[in-house]
């Protein structure tokens, strides 16, 4: 699983940028695209589960905020698991499956609460 360099701040904002892409690594438009947020024993995060994406482009951007990235643990950083599904079109087919994961840490900061 990629990493993202990026850090995310305790209940801070963090955005997602996501770029799509078919098989021959040509940019594309996916049919269909959710998301789900969640640690990495697979624990759905603040019920971020299945979250669709309503207007599927090429880039979309998803804005991680408050709660999802709240620590619970008391670690000094957490990972948590971004993880994307859904269908495109291509030469190959139509309703072809598009699917990817990627983590990032969360810093816990001492007086947010």
């Amino acid at each position: 699983m990629k990493i993202l360099p990026l850090k995310a701040k305790e209940k801070g904002t963090y955005v997602v940028t996501l770029n799509y892409y078919d098989e021959d690594g040509d940019a594309l438009t996916p049919t269909t695209m959710t998301w789900t947020l969640s640690n990495p024993a697979g624990e759905t995060i603040n019920s971020r589960a299945d979250v669709s994406i309503a207007v599927p482009s090429t880039q979309n951007n998803v804005v991680l905020s408050g709660l999802d990235l709240a620590i619970t643990e008391s670690a000094s950083e957490v990972m948590r698991v971004f993880t994307i599904e859904g269908t495109y079109t291509s030469s190959y087919g139509v309703g072809l499956p598009l699917n990817d994961e990627v983590g990032f840490y969360i810093t816990n900061l001492k007086a947010v609460s």
